[in-house]
């Protein structure tokens, strides 16, 4: 089984899919030949230029602890494709993602019809989550949101637009008016969107739903978290939550969270308080500030200047009197500088991984102005990790680059 899925990775790896080609033609005619298999589904889509995929995840595992059979898509994946499709926090098997890849491939051939990679592994998981017949699924957008694969809905229960800001700039424009925009376009005719009211993206949305009739729900309850005992919490409403996810940031994805249960509850969907507690208290969202205690050693994918900013100041309050080792990595295509000027410290101590990618940036590039940074292979860094006590090791930047090393440290704790 694993060679076939081997075979269904390289398809669809493949030169002439592997790259990014906006429009939702040619979704809307495939999943017309796959029996619009979208139909089937009760979606929450979810856009936003940092923290959807821990929104997703989080709201992915309460609904599951809750007793709802919960389909789950995000991307990127960290080491295996089958990560992106979820249903209750286990990943589609990798026969069934061969099966479904040779089948949709086969058809998009017969039907004369040109899929990228993305599309194609996003009518993967609607028809998976279909054919499963899922309760609710939590869908992520992979790239904007108008014009993104996911889109190709013609309705859902409602849209959740977390944190914007700028990136992808030459896809989805220079302003946040542009990005903002781009993102609203999940935006189903009048069903509602929860946004909150502080994103820099608010009006635009607002306007968008608006023109749609949609109702715009913003949360009115702030959440708090504390860190105490090496525990972490989160406080809603007065009442105080184990919290298995560290991150500042997660203060405004737990206050959409929250409002996505309340708008569910009054929908008709039986949410308990203790499937919250659970959902809250075990959710794992690997690779976004995870915490590896035995090496002492954090793995975040921040990749845009934006999210250094928010890691920068979670590692402050969570970390304030650790010495910093950095194990950085970048593409040509992000504005690492801007990311490396709001990360590093002048006392940190900073190596950059050359990591193999098309994209990646060279050791020369990315220390251009550093110039105090040290090369570092895989093989020194496990070493480094292993035989680390005190400092802080954070690997941190592109998610292609933390795939490759991830292994080293992963299910050691």
């Amino acid at each position: 089984m694993d060679n076939n899925y081997e075979k269904a990775v390289d398809l669809i790896t493949s030169r002439e899919k592997f790259h990014i080609c906006l429009g939702l033609e040619r979704m809307q005619k495939m999943l017309e030949v796959l029996g619009n298999p979208q139909d089937n589904l009760k979606i929450i889509h979810v856009a936003g230029t940092n923290g959807k995929g821990s929104t997703c995840a989080i709201l992915s595992k309460i609904l599951t602890c809750a007793g709802f059979k919960t389909g789950l898509y995000t991307s990127p994946h960290i080491i295996e494709y089958t990560e992106r499709i979820k249903i209750n926090q286990q990943d589609i098997l990798k026969s069934d993602f061969a099966d479904l890849i040779f089948e949709i491939s086969r058809l998009a051939l017969e039907h004369n019809i040109y899929l990228t990679e993305f599309e194609i592994l996003t009518c993967c998981a609607y028809l998976y989550f279909s054919r499963k017949e899922t309760d609710i699924c939590i869908i992520e957008t992979g790239l904007g949101g108008r014009l993104d694969a996911t889109s190709a809905i013609s309705k859902n229960i409602l849209s959740v637009i977390t944190s914007i800001s700028l990136d992808h700039v030459d896809r989805l424009g220079d302003t946040i008016e542009k990005v903002a925009y781009e993102k609203a376009g999940i935006i189903k005719n009048g069903n509602p969107v929860i946004i909150a009211k502080n994103n820099a993206g608010f009006d635009t949305v607002k306007a968008v739903a608006d023109n749609l009739k949609s109702e715009v729900i913003s949360p009115c309850v702030k959440v708090d978290l504390s860190f105490e005992n090496s525990k972490n919490y989160a406080v809603y409403n007065g009442k105080k939550y184990e919290f298995s996810l560290l991150g500042l940031w997660q203060k405004e994805n737990l206050e959409l969270v929250f409002e996505v249960l309340k708008y569910l509850k009054k929908s008709g969907y039986d949410i308990s308080e203790n499937a919250i507690e659970k959902g809250l208290k075990t959710v794992e969202w690997i690779c976004r500030m995870q915490y590896v205690p035995k090496f002492n050693v954090l793995i975040d994918g921040t990749h845009n200047p934006d999210g250094a900013r928010v890691l920068r100041q979670s590692l402050d309050y969570y970390f304030p009197d650790k010495k910093r080792v950095w194990i950085y990595g970048s593409l040509v295509t992000k504005d690492y500088n801007k990311v490396m000027q709001t990360l590093f410290r002048e006392e940190d101590e900073i190596y950059f991984l050359n990591f193999e990618y098309p994209s990646a940036a060279s050791f020369e590039e990315l220390n251009k102005n550093i110039k105090r940074a040290k090369p570092i292979n895989k093989r020194e860094l496990e070493y480094l990790a292993h035989e680390n006590k005190d400092a802080l090791i954070i690997i941190s930047g592109s998610f292609y680059m933390i795939g490759q090393v991830y292994e080293l440290v992963r299910n050691k704790s």
